[in-house]
């Protein structure tokens, strides 16, 4: 049996550490699958509030997403500027149109500093924190996106909002 997921100090967390909910994705921002499980994270966090944490971590099939590493690696720049969840949302809502030449313009929507973001880019200063994740995620048993793992337990089902709700209130029954 696979050892149980846990929070680590540097993990993107929305939440609380003591929420009796923990709900844990390996996703991947060109990932179509991940962008609907985005919607239905968001549900989940509006109608269980602070029984909800939820954790992202950076899983990019980059065999089959070209620009999946890329945005990961931009999503964890904005976070050094204290905007990582802005750049998450951003990501997932632009995905179709998702490409190289939108990070910068995200970046000035954002009110992030563009010189920084790019240079973290060109330099690939977050390339072994996403490769870390990514890792860790398939030594959890990750093999495709999204992967949940709830209250530390792989989640097997559909990542649609009905079926996470259902696993989710089966594992705090």
């Amino acid at each position: 049996m696979p050892a149980a997921v846990s929070i680590h100090h540097d993990d993107h967390l929305i939440g609380s550490r003591d929420a009796a909910i923990v709900l844990v994705e390996y996703g991947d921002y060109q990932c179509p699958y991940c962008r609907r499980a985005h919607a239905a994270v968001k549900d989940l966090q509006r109608r269980l509030g602070k029984q909800l944490l939820f954790v992202y971590r950076h899983f990019p099939l980059t065999s089959m997403h070209p620009y999946a590493e890329m945005a990961a690696e931009a999503a964890e720049a904005a976070g050094v500027q204290g905007r990582f969840w802005d750049m998450h949302d951003a990501l997932f809502a632009l995905q179709p149109q998702f490409g190289p030449h939108l990070v910068a313009d995200l970046a000035d929507r954002m009110g992030i500093d563009h010189d920084a973001l790019l240079d973290d880019l060109k330099s690939r200063r977050f390339q072994p924190t996403v490769e870390r994740m990514a890792a860790e995620g398939t030594h959890f048993g990750a093999a495709k996106t999204p992967t949940f793992f709830i209250n530390g337990a792989l989640h097997e089902g559909d990542s649609d909002e009905a079926s996470l709700a259902t696993a989710i209130m089966r594992c705090v029954a």
